[in-house]
């Protein structure tokens, strides 16, 4: 953990040549009227690309797809600003034919884009039909799948013809962190090669429009749009913030230290060490939690992720045996520095979800045998995320809740007991022997793990991986971590690898219908070692169980109750077959100074938004937002 000390020196050391606010972005901008934010895709390389459906090393979150794009819906991952789902560009929820083979989109009147052309139907039949004959646009491969042809039936009102019946074809133009934008028209149809057209200046359908940028891509500065009233976020008010200026304010010791000096509003993500900092010597700043654990746990389920193509992963004694040798107190200590929440099952324990899936499971993993070959155990243990409040609180005292429901809510629920002795019946029933200290395959060759990691790329889970790789190897088996920094992505795309840490499974949050990743499980999906695997079935599990599940899916609405009960199926499934191991949710240390801006959203009192930056939903913060000091 850096000390202060260490805070403190590299503060001198920055601030000694750092240039000054008026040298960098909104220096001539008032900065009561001024929110600065980082755009954790850190320097954009291709700064003057804006063509967001083409891909050209151009930036997405510089401002551009938060609050210059919009879409027919979005999802909020928590409780959203009048409930989840919200109408954005669309009047009302998608409107489906009885065998979901068309789609109905009804549209909003009086939205302009910000060179004054209205929005119409004609916008969203020319950006599908774009996309439909035009191969290599971020969006072109789901729509050439899925849509036969698109009608408009008056300038509010469209109707997808589907190729095939897709309950969740919706999905597509619904924003969980982003989804498929709408393109305008009269700009796009002017452009000999989409492909090439750099879009630059954007003209916005958001409630801000670019105002500058730096040209090696350090900064993105976006205005408020005087007609601000003609987009959709206006019927929640008006923006607060004049100005956003989106940065790359550099690795997170610099993050904390322009937050400590009040220049930098909102920090996308911090270390734990940097988070710690902040709730110290910051006593303007804020985060998800009020206080320990701070962060926002986002709708993704960092896990240990199995290749399923390889033999020593195939047999479910070994995955559940490695998950029995798995201390995830530990991890949590290493990883989050206790500020992690658990997760047993296969969803993050984030947004609505601990209602629709952690308490209807709890009593199901509390009564869970599994069959060792020599006896029969009840591995779950509900006291877990108890434990790790209790490991806390002599350091931390009252900053650990110590209600349940608030030790559920910050450190989550339950989790498998450590036990070597069932690890070691359930390897000796798959084959596995131990000749001294160590593992051995069936076939005789040693019994070797490799844990892929990110390296500093993604220190909080370097760190898991780390402690997990130990565990094992105290046992005898072979473990390793195998650093993939700047490689992993293409590594998991093909298959190379053992073991990772990271994510296959991405949810709503707010919603319950789990197809948003469960769908892309089917076996269907599932390519060789070698082919890159579509998203998001890195672990290339086939399980027809699984597929029977996510072909009933597919044959309902997205609000049909049934959907629940289906994914609790699911969930009851992955447990019994240990798939992937899940860890915790991914705690984001989003943090807000509060000096210039008040009203981010909280848990506590305005859980309306995921406040990290990056995401789409976003924009439903800025009209939330308001000046601390109001100008006189």
């Amino acid at each position: 953990m850096l000390s202060r000390r260490t805070f403190m020196w590299l503060a001198g050391t920055f601030l000694a040549t750092r240039p000054a606010l008026g040298q960098v972005p909104g220096g001539d901008l008032p900065r009561d009227q001024l929110l600065i934010l980082e755009n954790p895709e850190g320097t954009i390389k291709n700064a003057g690309w804006f063509n967001i459906w083409a891909i050209n090393a151009g930036g997405q979150t510089t401002g551009l797809h938060q609050n210059a794009m919009d879409t027919f819906w979005y999802i909020d991952p928590d409780h959203g600003i009048n409930g989840v789902w919200d109408n954005s560009l669309a009047t009302e929820k998608p409107i489906y034919n009885k065998n979901f083979t068309e789609m109905t989109v009804k549209l909003r009147s009086g939205i302009f884009w910000s060179d004054g052309v209205e929005f119409t139907a004609d916008d969203v039949v020319f950006t599908i039909e774009t996309h439909m004959k035009t191969s290599g646009l971020r969006w072109s491969a789901p729509v050439q799948v899925n849509v036969a042809a698109i009608e408009k039936k008056s300038p509010t009102e469209v109707l997808f013809k589907l190729k095939k019946p897709n309950s969740r074809f919706h999905a597509l133009f619904t924003v969980r962190w982003n989804a498929m934008w709408m393109m305008p028209k009269h700009v796009f149809e002017k452009v000999g090669d989409v492909l090439k057209f750099d879009f630059n200046p954007p003209v916005s359908l958001g409630a801000y429009t670019l105002h500058n940028f730096d040209r090696g891509g350090k900064w993105f500065i976006w205005k408020k749009r005087d007609d601000w009233q003609r987009t959709t976020v206006a019927r929640y008010g008006e923006p607060g913030p004049g100005y956003l200026a989106y940065i790359d304010p550099g690795p997170p010791e610099k993050r904390v230290i322009e937050q400590l000096n009040h220049r930098l509003d909102v920090i996308h993500d911090l270390s734990p060490e940097g988070m710690f900092t902040l709730a110290k010597d910051s006593p303007s700043s804020v985060s998800w939690f009020k206080g320990f654990p701070y962060a926002h746990p986002d709708p993704t389920l960092p896990s240990v992720i199995f290749n399923h193509r390889l033999e020593k992963f195939q047999n479910k004694d070994v995955r559940w045996a490695l998950a029995l040798l798995i201390d995830i107190k530990a991890v949590s200590m290493a990883s989050y520095r206790g500020a992690a929440t658990i997760s047993a099952i296969g969803v993050p324990p984030t947004g609505l979800y601990p209602k629709y899936y952690f308490e209807p499971m709890e009593q199901w993993l509390t009564g869970f045998e599994l069959d060792t070959g020599k006896r029969k155990i009840k591995p779950y243990d509900p006291t877990v995320g108890k434990q790790i409040a209790d490991m806390l609180r002599p350091s931390l005292k009252d900053q650990i809740p110590s209600d349940p429901a608030d030790i559920a809510t910050a450190f989550g629920r339950g989790w498998w007991k450590p036990d070597p002795e069932a690890a070691t019946e359930l390897l000796q029933r798959a084959g596995f022997t131990k000749q001294g200290e160590r593992w051995f395959q069936p076939n005789g060759e040693p019994f070797t793990v490799k844990v892929m990691v990110e390296g500093d790329l993604r220190p909080v889970m370097t760190r898991a991986g780390s402690i997990i790789a130990q565990q094992w190897r105290r046992f005898g088996i072979d473990a390793n971590i195998d650093v993939a920094q700047g490689t992993m992505l293409d590594r998991r795309g093909v298959g190379d690898f053992d073991t990772f840490i990271g994510w296959s499974v991405e949810t709503w949050g707010g919603h319950p219908d789990l197809s948003f990743f469960l769908d892309s499980w089917h076996s269907q999906f599932v390519v060789d070692v070698g082919k890159v695997q579509p998203p998001r079935n890195w672990q290339r599990w086939a399980e027809p169980r699984l597929d029977k599940i996510i072909e009933e899916i597919r044959t309902i609405d997205f609000d049909d109750p049934r959907g629940v009960e289906l994914g609790l199926e699911y969930l009851k499934l992955a447990a019994a077959e240990m798939p992937i191991i899940p860890l915790m949710a991914y705690n984001v240390f989003a943090t807000m100074d509060t000096t210039y801006w008040t009203g981010f959203p909280s848990l506590a009192t305005k859980p309306y938004t995921n406040p990290v930056s990056n995401w789409g939903n976003t924009k439903y913060m800025m009209v939330n937002l308001k000046p601390t000091k109001p100008a006189k």
